[in-house]
This record gives structure tokens, sequence and C-alpha cells, in this order.
């Protein structure tokens, strides 16, 4: 069926047959992009339009590539589109690799094209870590409190000035890493001194013996300087520990006190009872005296005149205490 359009001169133009070949030509224009395969000519790129065919069949963007092929070797680096398609087709930024090879060939930094795509896989920016490498950056550390043997504590903040290693960016660790070891070096530094005073006075001395150590050993960084920025003097550490110390003896003495006067209670308590347990026993004897004098009566044993004697003898003793002790205390044993 065609579609007619009424004029005044009577002429009939088909639109299905044009609105086919217009969808015909969009779809040749998709797959084989002519304009972009004469701009990569003219640029000096060998790129063929059966390639670009290919990447759009791959689902590759010939744009990124041929682009990216351009710049490249308008700046004097030899690369094919082979290798910007394999690294696209991984997953990887192109343009960030093609700026950062650039940046890198300007200011003579060894850099491959292999180092450069394995960086930007393992999730780095590798233009970034060109730029560091050119400009180093600084990263400031936070608060750090250490105590000097003299019981004093201070709080240093220190500034790092780092630039990227290119060749350990794989598998190196990263601004963490050199945050954490800083920190400890500078606790160990002031830890060594004798006195805040010291620290104080020489403050570069922190520096110069955090950066003897290395921290930069398996990171992606090199480690150009380290400045203390402040130092502030903290709370005398060492008197609040021998406050607590004090105040442990302290309560370990009373506990071991307490526990001293709980066991004198108790032998006290038990030699009371064994002194009324004496008494009773003494009392039980003197109750059996007068019944065995009542059988020594009985039985003929014992007269009148010994029990008057006897009677004399307690009278006698009794007196004699009396006149021993005149105030009523007891004899001393």
């Amino acid at each position: 069926m065609a579609f007619v359009i009424a004029s005044p001169y009577r002429m009939e133009i088909p639109f299905l047959p044009i609105i086919v070949a217009a969808v015909v030509l969009l779809v040749f224009l998709y797959f084989f992009p002519i304009s972009l395969w004469i701009t990569a000519i003219f640029s000096g790129v060998r790129v063929s339009l059966f390639q670009l065919v290919l990447m759009r069949v791959r689902k590759v963007s010939p744009a990124l590539i041929v682009n990216s092929l351009i710049t490249s070797t308008k700046a004097g680096l030899e690369l094919t589109s082979n290798d910007l398609e394999t690294h696209y087709l991984a997953g990887g930024n192109v343009p960030s690799v093609i700026k950062a090879l650039i940046s890198a060939d300007k200011a003579n930094i060894p850099l491959s094209f292999k180092q450069a795509t394995a960086i930007d896989l393992a999730g780095r920016d590798v233009f970034e870590a060109v730029t560091t490498s050119v400009n180093p950056k600084v990263i400031n550390t936070p608060n750090v409190a250490a105590v000097a043997q003299d019981g004093i504590q201070l709080i240093a903040k220190a500034r790092v000035t780092v630039r990227a290693n290119i060749a350990q960016l794989v598998g190196g660790a990263g601004e963490e890493t050199i945050l954490a070891r800083v920190g400890e070096g500078i606790v160990t530094s002031i830890g060594s001194s004798l006195s805040h005073k010291e620290v104080l006075e020489n403050p570069d001395k922190i520096s110069k013996l955090v950066l003897s150590k290395g921290l930069d050993a398996g990171t992606a960084f090199e480690i150009l300087s380290i400045d203390i920025a402040d130092i502030d003097i903290g709370e005398n550490i060492g008197a609040k520990l021998q406050i607590d110390q004090a105040t442990a003896d302290l309560k370990v003495a009373e506990a071991k006190a307490e526990e001293r006067r709980a066991m004198a209670v108790a032998v006290e308590q038990e030699n009371r009872a064994k002194t009324q347990e004496a008494r009773a026993r003494v009392v039980d004897a003197e109750a059996e005296v007068p019944k065995a004098m009542a059988e020594a009566f009985r039985a003929g044993n014992l007269g009148i005149m010994d029990y008057y004697k006897m009677r004399n003898m307690q009278a006698d003793t009794d007196m004699r205490d009396s006149i021993a002790n005149p105030g009523g205390q007891p004899k001393p044993s």
C-alpha cells in the first residue's frame, strides 16, 4: 500500500519506500560509522571500516576507541585499537589510561601501557597516581597522643609529604597504612624521650627518627618528608597512674586488715567458747563435791574432824588471798 498526498498538481509521492530507505540508511551508518572512519584516516590513525563494524558487534564504542587512538597517536604513543578494545572489554577506563600515559611520558616517568591498565583494573585512578607522582601531596595525620618517660602526655600532629610509587601501585598499601605507621613512629619516638621538655625543644628529632624507619616499604607511596605541625601538652599520665596505684594498694591493705580483724574476732569468740565450756565443766565438778563428801560420810571414809580441818584450810587460803590482794584484783599468773 502506498500513501499519496493530494496536491493541486495531482502528484503521488510514495512515503513507505522513503521511510524504509531512511531506516536502512541509519542502520548502515550505525554499523558502518563512515564519518568516524574518515576522521581517523585524516588524523593518521590506521583503522579499517571492517574493524569499526566488528566493534559495534562486540558492543564496543568505536568513537571512544578511535578518539583515544587519535589522542595517543598525536602524543607519540604507539598503541593499537586491539589494545584499547581489550582494556575496554575488561572494564577499564580507556580515556584515563591514555591521559596517564601522556602525562607520564611528558614527565619522563617510566610507565608502560601494561602497567597503566593493571593499575586501572586494580581499582586505582592511574591518572591521579601519575599526577601525585609529578606533584606530591600532603597528608595530615590525626592527633597522636604519646607519653614521655617522665609521665607527661604529648599530643602531636604531623604533615606527611608523599608521592606515588608507580611500581608499587598494584598490591601496595594505601594512605591508611602510611598514617598508621607514622602514628606508631611518633608514639615510639616520644616514648623513648626521657622528658617531655626534650621533645618540645627538638621536635625535629621525631621527624628524623620516624623518617629513618622506612615506613613507606610495601606501600603505594614514597615518603618525602615528615613535618611535626603541632605539639600540645596533655595530662600528667604518670601522676595519674601513681594515684591509681596508691588507691589500689590502699584498698588491698584495707582488705588484708579487715581479713586479719575478722580472724582475730573469730579466734576471740572461739577462746570465749572454750572458757565458757571450761567453766561449765568446773561448775559441774563442784556440784559433784557435796555428793562425794556425803558418800564419804556414809561410807565412814571422812570424819567430822576431817571436814572441819578442810573447812579451816579453805578459810585460811581465802584469808591469805585477801591479804595478798587487798583491792580484790586477781593474782598475777
